[in-house]
């Protein structure tokens, strides 16, 4: 069996764990004696089928759909890295994955979307009201899990969780904004730098794949220095897993079909790192004609199909290809030096090497 199909094999079972988890705190059915209840019980009576046809039916009709739950197998493979055992924080996985999925229905909303993991988005379904709130209910619900678990992790280890909470979650909203702004036309697309792009990536991309990371090293005891080399290192993985889907995007056959089809990424006018290259060595004229498309955020096809032939003349999706694998070997060396030899750090390698190569 090839390294990627153990890696596969690998993720498949740590998905069915952090399901598990998350029904826990967030039930397919809430009900009187549903564990959040109980951790904050309601003073008078509450409307249960509301909560489920507002809460529950929408956030588990989505989280069925799929995903690859990477963010939470990188925060359990972290920890046993760091000879900790990860059954012992199993219902931290819930905090990164919860939260990201969040982060995907308000992108849909912002990004007026259309598909999502191959259906309509969330809000196509159930509204925009519903989607919002909900999205909101999955940025903080999930650190309830430091209530549930907090007779067993002293103060100052729950507080610097929950400071390094805080802070990502504020990179993210920042990254999300920049990501909005270059949308909407407020920064010219020929004014944005490569570096500027990755800034907004690591705010917004990489924040939960670091969040997961540092909550990692700090319940495994870690020194600091190895809680931001390993943040650093996950981060890098977060922003070439964005580049790569941007890649998909473009190229990505199979890929592309659950997003509606190739090129989505030019409808909704973005800029990815492949491009701020192209407008950065396209001649003129082809530098105009990219710009007009991604202004038009068009749905045609063959319009599309142009904005990837200009990218492609320039060996843009190349250059990122290239980039984000270069990136996170970089990070990687870094790693490779504090984290002594084990199983576990050869799956943290596969999954990093995984995650920028796949095809899907």
């Amino acid at each position: 069996m090839s390294s990627k199909l153990n890696i596969q094999e690998i993720l498949k079972e740590r998905a069915r764990l952090v399901d598990r988890h998350i029904e826990k705190y967030l039930p397919r059915r809430f009900r009187e004696d549903s564990l959040l209840f109980k951790m904050n019980p309601p003073r008078h009576k509450l409307d249960y089928e509301a909560l489920n046809r507002t809460i529950a039916d929408p956030l588990w009709e989505f989280l069925d759909r799929g995903g690859k739950r990477w963010r939470p197998a990188l925060f359990l493979v972290v920890l046993e890295a760091l000879g900790r055992d990860p059954a012992e924080f199993l219902d931290f996985t819930v905090i990164p994955e919860v939260i990201h999925n969040g982060t995907l229905m308000a992108d849909d909303v912002e990004d007026s979307s259309e598909f999502r993991r191959g259906k309509p988005c969330t809000y196509k379904l159930f509204g925009v009201d519903v989607a919002v709130n909900l999205s909101d209910v999955m940025y903080f619900l999930p650190m309830l899990v430091l209530n549930e678990k907090g007779a067993k992790i002293p103060s100052e280890k729950a507080r610097r969780l929950y400071e390094i909470y805080v802070q990502e979650m504020t990179n993210l909203s920042f990254g999300q904004a920049t990501d909005i702004a270059w949308h909407r036309g407020i920064t010219p697309a020929d004014g944005v730098s490569e570096e500027q792009y990755l800034q907004m990536c690591a705010y917004k991309t990489g924040t939960l794949a670091r969040m997961a990371a540092k909550m990692a090293a700090v319940l495994a005891d870690a020194e600091e220095e190895t809680v931001d080399k390993l943040g650093r290192f996950a981060e890098s993985v977060g922003v070439a897993f964005q580049i790569r889907d941007d890649i998909l995007d473009l190229v990505g056959e199979e890929f592309a079909k659950s997003k509606g089809g190739l090129g989505m990424d030019i409808t909704e006018g973005k800029l990815s790192l492949m491009v701020i290259h192209t407008l950065q060595k396209a001649k003129p004229s082809d530098k105009e004609e990219l710009k007009r498309i991604l202004a038009m955020h068009t749905s045609e096809e063959e319009l599309r199909k142009k904005a990837i032939g200009i990218i492609d003349r320039y060996g843009s999706i190349e250059y990122a290809r290239s980039f984000a694998s270069k990136m996170v070997q970089e990070s990687w060396d870094e790693v490779d030096r504090i984290l002594s030899s084990s199983d576990a750090k050869e799956i943290l390698r596969m999954l990093a090497d995984f995650l920028i190569k796949r095809e899907i």
